[in-house]
């Protein structure tokens, strides 16, 4: 018999955006979900439509928000609760938002000097960041302050009524949910020191944590909010994507396109012709978009 943690809570990364396709900073930079990007957040609705969430908590920029809702639309009544945060937004990039970005910085300059001549290099220190913007360690502390606001609530909610395994989701955005997951796991009473290894999530990838409490007997708890007892806090799966593999982008640009919510059948463009997909081995492996310096993946951070 399986025994249910006190709370399952499970990140997802948005879809594909318009802006994933180009190779420039997109942080609070609002572009839509691209149309591939909607078919790839419908496929993650459905592989977790036998998930039963609690709550769904989302970022309100719009590649994040509409794969929220799609998340949304396919769990089963009754729904969960739909909420947003600024909390959850991606890190701010900025003067450097929708500018294109270079992946090695000009040596012998400054950031100030580079960003004069048009020139927005990644960025490889915590606390560097462009003007105007957040650098990572700015986006720590309020990944912490969205995990104190979105995560902690539930985990109150279930020890003061007795019921474990209550399930939400938090959709966010990669280097967000980067910051998140390392902050929920601070929060472990045995003093876990996360490192840096949740960078590099794909598309609509899903990554889940469990929080416990070790030895409790489930009776219903009374506690201040500023004094819970000792937590246990895993992450037990990362960067889960399968459900992308049958997702194929369209051919023609279409898949590239941004998506229109009225659109009921993208078929409707062609006239009510049968859209073609690209059976062939793309270039790009399925939800690896080349977006915020090659999808944080391979970004060396000190």
């Amino acid at each position: 018999m399986t025994i249910s943690p006190l709370l399952i809570i499970t990140f997802v990364r948005h879809g594909e955006s318009t802006d994933n396709l180009k190779s420039v900073w997109a942080g609070w930079k609002d572009a839509p979900l691209s149309n591939h990007g909607m078919n790839q957040a419908r496929a993650c609705g459905d592989a977790l439509s036998s998930t039963r969430f609690k709550a769904i908590h989302a970022s309100p920029l719009l590649r994040a928000f509409s794969t929220a809702q799609a998340i949304h639309a396919a769990q089963p009544d009754p729904k969960p609760t739909f909420t947003t945060s600024l909390l959850l937004r991606e890190q701010h990039f900025g003067v450097a938002e929708g500018q294109p970005w270079e992946m090695t910085p000009k040596p012998h300059m400054t950031l100030p000097e580079q960003i004069a001549q048009g020139i927005y290099p990644v960025l490889h220190r915590r606390e560097e960041k462009f003007p105007q913007g957040e650098s990572l360690d700015d986006l720590s502390g309020r990944a912490t302050e969205a995990v104190e606001a979105c995560v902690m609530p539930h985990v109150r909610e279930a020890l003061r009524s007795g019921v474990k395994g209550g399930h939400v989701a938090l959709v966010s955005h990669g280097l967000c949910i980067s910051e998140m997951v390392p902050a929920l796991l601070r929060k472990d009473a045995r003093g876990v020191a996360p490192e840096d290894k949740y960078r590099g999530l794909m598309n609509t990838a899903w990554t889940r944590v469990t929080v416990d409490v070790p030895g409790w007997d489930g009776k219903a708890l009374e506690f201040a909010d500023n004094d819970l007892p000792p937590l246990i806090v895993k992450v037990t799966e990362f960067n889960r994507h399968e459900h992308l593999d049958k997702v194929t982008r369209q051919k023609g640009g279409i898949g590239s396109s941004a998506f229109d919510p009225k659109q009921k059948d993208i078929r409707a463009f062609f006239g009510g012709g049968k859209v073609e997909v690209d059976s062939a081995a793309g270039a790009d492996e399925e939800g690896r978009s080349a977006s915020n310096a090659l999808d944080e993946a391979d970004v060396q951070i000190q």
